[in-house]
């Protein structure tokens, strides 16, 4: 077996171990409700921004290039189904997981990275606190926490980019708009797509935090863990959405 590949399944067991200890630690007492809070914060509020203006311009992509093409049928009606049935299930969840996997994902690798060559980690466990349960868990549980929600977010916003171009360039009203769409939407369309993102969050930061606890070499190891970060959460994301895809339409 090539040793790429020996590296690859080390590293998912690596990652495994910390996944376990993340899970014994988020019991353990006491809860760092205010490392938490300044987590929710950093995570979720500060990346709407960035969450939302991907999300109203890939609504307003979405409604425009179905517009075109389903007016050559005479179906440009349809609109908001196709494109609600879109953003609910799979571009709301894996889009905002692909941003916050590059800015939060990048954030949470580059800081634990510079405390690992730092020797702050080190220094931690030496004075037997415990950076698992102090750096790791909060970001953790933050990013868990906050991926549905800024989901429900950015589905919200896609779809009212996708109003502005059914009324602007497709000739629709904003009351038949979202009428049909209610119409057509069931709970089980945005279950998914909040499901697919509690995943993703909880990937997301359990490959950053990992990443950034086992940086060597520098200022130069901590950018090319930042940089391997991305890489694997973006791949993480997109793989996994296809398996979790095929769980939620089985069930």
């Amino acid at each position: 077996m090539p040793a790429s590949i020996n590296g690859m399944f080390e590293e998912v067991g690596e990652v495994a171990f910390l996944a376990r200890d993340v899970s014994r630690n988020l019991v353990r007492r006491p809860f760092e409700a205010r490392l938490l809070v300044e987590q929710l914060d950093s995570i979720g509020v500060r990346s709407l921004n960035v969450v939302n203006l991907t999300a109203v311009f890939s609504g307003m992509v979405l409604a425009l290039q179905m517009g075109q093409f389903l007016g050559k049928f005479g179906a440009k009606i349809y609109v908001s189904r196709i494109m609600g049935l879109s953003l609910l299930r799979e571009m709301g969840p894996v889009l905002t997981a692909l941003m916050i996997g590059a800015r939060v994902g990048a954030g949470i690798t580059a800081e634990l990275g510079s405390m690992t060559v730092t020797e702050q980690i080190d220094a931690m466990r030496a004075l037997a606190s415990n950076p698992i349960k102090k750096l790791v868990v909060p970001r953790v549980l933050a990013c868990t926490l906050m991926m549905p929600v800024l989901t429900v977010i950015a589905d919200a916003v896609g779809l009212f980019g996708g109003l502005i171009i059914a009324v602007a360039e497709l000739g629709l009203t904003a009351r038949y708009f979202y009428t049909s769409l209610l119409q057509n939407m069931v709970l089980s369309d945005l279950l998914s797509g909040l499901g697919k993102a509690v995943f993703f969050g909880y990937v997301i930061s359990i490959i950053a935090c990992h990443k950034g606890l086992t940086a060597t070499g520098g200022a130069d190891g901590v950018g090319r863990a930042t940089t391997s970060a991305v890489v694997a959460a973006a791949i993480s994301v997109l793989v996994s959405d296809f398996f979790l895809t095929k769980l939620f339409l089985s069930t």
